[in-house]
């Protein structure tokens, strides 16, 4: 009987992975952004995943700078040469940041880049892998933002509590005891004197139920989140409308209302906020700017908000004063206003309006030549890139 011959174990055949086959494994990874750098730092490699991830097809991206997939932020503090440094120093360099897609939105990511060394030792570029982590990132604000919502929902019921037993209580005590004063001696006071007790009572009045608007319209802000409208709109339509409203009170003062900005100029807010939010801020500053004064609204773009200037010639105002401005751990209201001082109730309105709107208010001052109020607003609606939600992690320490 014939004997089989058996294959030596030397000579079976052995399969070597090619160039394409771990071309296919990499674009296998839809969830991932793999992508290779020249020496000159310019894209020349490009995945399917990163196609998904970033916008870009490949012909797209081919030759273009690695700059490309970074905000301007990082770009100005030099974040990609930084990267590439910190990859030759250490053999790898890793981050968490926020980077662009093609449609400028924004997406968070970790990512690793690596120094390609060949056989030889010569330096071939950089590999850059890139997991959107979006989803997870939204989700650890979104517990930041609600624990703290509920630290300041606890200070703003202090405050609330503080106003009403302070600042509305204790003048409405005042105007009581005045009113019934006139109503027990009126038949034995003179005529002027009459005319001022009622000049106070009313003038008292105004102000509590003032007080009582804006604290009303600050809880509106806090717990009533479906009357949120935001749209793109006209800053200088809106601008406009609180400057005739507040002109004939200004007229007294003799103070001049000007504005300096391009009728074009629009951003993407609440309309009805945005009324609130200025005319608090101008009407602020006319009882804070002496007779003959000017008040004057400008603007400017950055990156994608406007910051709106209102800067008045008035009395300014101590360091003191502006650090606890716009913290519900000011001085009393009331305090404040005998002072002169104070801007009240208003500008935490203000702020709480901004915030809504995903802006930010801060303010410059100098006692006896005046304060510049400013504040910021999006241009357009917020573009935020949604990743997918695989279960796997991109772990840093990989």
């Amino acid at each position: 009987m014939e004997a089989k011959l058996e294959k030596p174990k030397s000579l079976k055949s052995k399969y070597i992975p090619t160039t394409e086959f771990y071309s296919q494994v990499i674009d296998s990874l839809q969830d991932y952004s793999i992508f290779t750098l020249d020496v000159e730092l310019n894209i020349n490699s490009w995945s399917s995943g990163s196609t998904k991830i970033f916008g870009y097809e490949t012909e797209e991206v081919i030759g273009e700078p690695f700059d490309l997939i970074f905000t301007e932020e990082d770009l100005k503090i030099g974040i990609p040469k930084n990267e590439i440094e910190t990859a030759l120093k250490e053999g790898r360099a890793t981050d968490n940041r926020w980077h662009v897609a093609k449609d400028k939105s924004l997406f968070y990511a970790y990512g690793v880049v690596f120094p390609l060394i060949g056989s030889d030792g010569e330096m071939l570029g950089f590999v850059k892998i890139l997991r959107d982590l979006t989803e997870s990132k939204h989700s650890e604000d979104a517990i930041k933002k609600y624990i703290k919502e509920l630290e300041d929902l606890n200070t703003h019921k202090e405050s609330v509590l503080a106003i009403l037993s302070h600042d509305l209580r204790s003048p409405l005590a005042a105007i009581i005891q005045t009113a019934n004063y006139l109503k027990e001696n009126i038949h034995k006071m003179s005529p002027d004197d009459a005319q001022e007790m009622l000049s106070i009572l009313y003038n008292s009045s105004t102000d509590e139920l003032e007080m009582l608007d804006y604290l009303v319209e600050w809880a509106r802000i806090k717990y009533a989140s479906d009357v949120f409208s935001p749209a793109k709109i006209k800053l200088t339509e809106y601008i406009n409308k609180v400057f005739e409203t507040l002109n004939e009170t200004a007229s007294i003062k003799t103070i001049n209302l000007h504005q300096e900005i391009e009728a074009n100029t629009t951003v993407f807010a609440d309309g009805k906020m945005l009324i609130s939010i200025i005319q608090n801020i101008v009407s602020n500053a006319i009882k804070h700017t002496g007779k003959g004064g000017k008040i004057t609204i400008s603007a400017k773009s950055k990156d994608d908000k406007i910051i709106v200037q209102v800067k008045d010639t008035g009395v300014g105002m101590s360091k003191e004063i502006m650090e606890n401005l716009f913290t519900p751990k000011m001085k009393t209201l009331l305090e404040a206003r005998k002072k002169n001082k104070g801007a009240g109730i208003g500008l935490l309105l203000v702020k709480g309006f901004l915030e809504k709107n995903g802006g930010e208010i801060w303010v410059e001052s100098i006692e006896g030549v005046g304060s510049s109020f400013y504040f910021t607003l999006p241009i357009k609606k917020p573009l935020i890139k949604i990743g997918s939600s695989a279960e796997i992690k991109f772990s840093e320490k990989a």
